[in-house]
């Protein structure tokens, strides 16, 4: 897929700052069993169980992760970000609707409800539902979320991976070039074999699911321990290398804001 480039991506950052966006990462502990927040960023259970295990690649270093809501700009989506503990979902909203981005683990509908109701929206306002891949940290509660948005909102997922996701009604199979709610699908396939991540080119966002992880600030590669083709993981870095954006957000561990897809590039020729 041909590559987007945005011009002076640093003045955009900067620029993105007065204009005071926003994104939610929003989270809630599973369990007492699961890592609490201060666990290793990039240990991810295990889909058949809560065992983690780290990465093994190496970090990529970018700008430092924040702890608290950070406001960019553009004519993208706001955000605002929240910690589940070890996973995280997304809204990303504008214009008075949102699109959710992964649900976290069961029981985690009325976390996004709180967080839709932080930044003034509710569950009518959700317009779209997407699952970056199958696993249950990532979509176990698709059921929650679509039960309480309006009826029959539209959810989406990777080809490989939608019959494996549990809902009220048919998603819609989405890959590269598709566009949800302003946002452009990127397959990436490798943790899952329909593994896709969103890019807000607007923004200059990438939401990475499990394709990429957020380890000491920077960016480290899928984990190898819960990828089912780790050689076609480490491809689909390479293939995100391909795409501009200044702020990486994961399914495990902290926001990157800043120098984005320089990081994945540096990563991407350590992949072999």
């Amino acid at each position: 897929m041909t590559a987007h480039r945005l011009v002076d991506r640093r003045l955009l950052l900067r620029d993105m700052g007065k204009a005071g966006l926003a994104l939610m990462v929003l989270g809630v502990a599973a369990c007492s069993e699961e890592p609490t927040e201060n666990a290793t960023p990039t240990e991810e259970p295990d889909p058949s169980s809560t065992a983690g295990a780290p990465t093994t690649s190496p970090p990529s270093t970018a700008g430092e992760a924040p702890t608290s809501s950070s406001a960019l700009t553009g004519a993208g989506h706001d955000w605002h970000r929240v910690d589940l503990g070890f996973v995280s979902a997304y809204i990303l909203y504008r214009n008075g609707e949102a699109t959710v981005v992964d649900t976290g683990v069961d029981g985690s509908a009325m976390s996004i409800e709180s967080g839709l109701g932080q930044v003034g929206l509710g569950w009518g306002d959700v317009s779209g539902l997407i699952v970056t891949h199958r696993h249950p940290d990532h979509q176990g509660s698709v059921q929650g979320v679509l039960a309480n948005t309006p009826p029959d909102t539209p959810w989406h997922a990777g080809a490989a991976d939608l019959d494996a996701i549990t809902a009220p009604h048919a998603g819609q199979a989405v890959g590269d070039g598709d566009v949800v709610g302003g946002l452009e699908i990127i397959e990436s396939p490798g943790h899952t074999a329909g593994h896709i991540c969103v890019l807000d080119t607007a923004s200059g966002i990438l939401v990475a699911g499990d394709a990429l992880n957020g380890e000491n600030g920077g960016v480290v590669g899928p984990n190898p321990g819960f990828s089912d083709d780790i050689d076609l993981a480490n491809a689909s870095v390479t293939k995100l290398a391909g795409f501009d954006y200044e702020v990486v957000l994961f399914g495990h561990g902290e926001p990157v804001l800043e120098g984005g897809s320089t990081a994945v590039t540096d990563l991407a020729a350590t992949l072999g």
